[in-house]
This record gives C-alpha cells, sequence and structure tokens, in this order.
C-alpha cells in the first residue's frame, strides 16, 4: 500500500472526514485490521484564510508547496489537497514535488460523467464558484455545464461555510437555506448537485435532495485509496 500525503486543516473538521473516510474505504476493501498509510500537513486555517479573503495567492501558494515538500519528505507517495478551494493553487503543489497529485475536481468529474449527468449545480466557497480554476476545469476539460446560484445566494452559501461548518456549527435553518438553493438550481435543469466544498457534506447529504448528490469529500478519498492500493494512479 502506498502511502498518502494529505494537506490538511482548511478546515479541520473537513479533514477529520478524510481520514475516516480513507480508513473506511481501506477496511471496506482490504479487510480484517487493514487501515490507511497517510501522513498529514495540517496548516493553521486562520493563516490560510486572511491570504485568501485579501487576495494573497502567491503566499499561499507558497505554504502549499511547503506542505507538499514536507509530506514528500515524511515519505508520502502520493498528495491529496483536503479543500476544493486551494484547488486554485494546484499548480504551486504539481511544482513542488514529483508526487502524482490527485485533483478534487478530476475526480468528481469523473464520477458526474460516470452516473450519466452533465448539467450539474455547485454549492462551494465564493472563490470556487466564482472563479475560473474549478467552473473552468469543470467544463473545459470535462465537458460539463455547471449552474451556479445566484449572487446573494453565492454569499450565504459562502457565510455559512466560512462562519459555521469551519467551526464546527451545523444549524438547521442553514440546511433549509441549503436546500431551497438547490430546489432552484433543480428547476432550472441541474441533473445533480456538487457538493464543492469539503465541509457541505457535514450539512447536507443525499437524502435532502431531489437529484443525485457527488460530495467531492467522499469522492476524492475514494479514489485516494484506490490510488494507494495501485488501482489508479495519477500523475
Amino acid at each position: 500500500m502506498k502511502t498518502i500525503g494529505l494537506i490538511g486543516g482548511m478546515s479541520w473538521e473537513s479533514s477529520l472526514v478524510y481520514y475516516r473516510l480513507l480508513n473506511e474505504e481501506v477496511r471496506e476493501q482490504l479487510g480484517g485490521l487493514h487501515s490507511a498509510k497517510c501522513v498529514l500537513y495540517s496548516v493553521d486555517f486562520a493563516e490560510i484564510e486572511k491570504m485568501q479573503r485579501e487576495a494573497r495567492w502567491d503566499e499561499a501558494g507558497e505554504a502549499m508547496a511547503e506542505a507538499a515538500r514536507s509530506l514528500e519528505a515524511a515519505g508520502a507517495d502520493l498528495i491529496v489537497l483536503c479543500t476544493n478551494t486551494m484547488h486554485k493553487l494546484a499548480y504551486a503543489i504539481e511544482e513542488a514535488t514529483n508526487l502524482p497529485f490527485l485533483h478534487i475536481a478530476d475526480a468528481t468529474a469523473t464520477a458526474i460523467l460516470a452516473n450519466g449527468h452533465k448539467r450539474v449545480a455547485l454549492l462551494a466557497t465564493r472563490f470556487t464558484m466564482e472563479q475560473d480554476f474549478y467552473t473552468g476545469r469543470l467544463r473545459d476539460i470535462h465537458g460539463l455545464e455547471v449552474l451556479l446560484p445566484e449572487e446573494e445566494e453565492r454569499e450565504i452559501v459562502h457565510e455559512i461555510i466560512y462562519n459555521e461548518l469551519c467551526v464546527g456549527v451545523i444549524r438547521e435553518e442553514s440546511k433549509q437555506q441549503y436546500i431551497a438553493i438547490i430546489d432552484r438550481l433543480v428547476k432550472q435543469g441541474a441533473e445533480a448537485v456538487i457538493l464543492g466544498c469539503t465541509e457541505i457534506g457535514l450539512l447536507i447529504s443525499a437524502e435532502d435532495c431531489p437529484v443525485p448528490v457527488f460530495d467531492t469529500t467522499a469522492i476524492h478519498a475514494r479514489i485516494a485509496v484506490d490510488a494507494a492500493l495501485e488501482k489508479e494512479v495519477q500523475k
């Protein structure tokens, strides 16, 4: 089994979910007392969030590169970045090491296409919804049509992520707001919903939605285990 290198802490609430899912998937595939071989580099999210807010992306990219180099030095065989938003800086990680980097948007798009969907709704941070590094990749590389909430709704989704989910606060009122936004996107023709922030799965599940749900955290963890077990190693 290969060792999975995790860049986490953004937030640690979802990094915790990654750790659980990786180990559950290894146990499911190998049985017995098997668990995932992994190393974790966990950042101080307050520092990273400030860089995001102030658009200091070059500094944030160096922070991601340093995390990747540290994981390589610690013996990681592949790298998983445990956040959608920071995939804006995927290039910094890929340039920092020679390790395979498992891109969360690619993994998610592959799962969506395998299920026959082409028109999808995306809920994520404002950065992920509004900047082209994510929606553009889904569109240009994978041929998906991505529907986004309206501007006011995007702000609601973003604020709930940072002010509630990232600090472990789960509110029924916020869940209902997300469900209402999803319902509107489904009425616009969305065939499925991407939970495009690694914390959203803490609030929304498949049972809450009228169309299939693709939880990026769960998808990413599964392909990481496949890569670690050498079922599908990506570069």
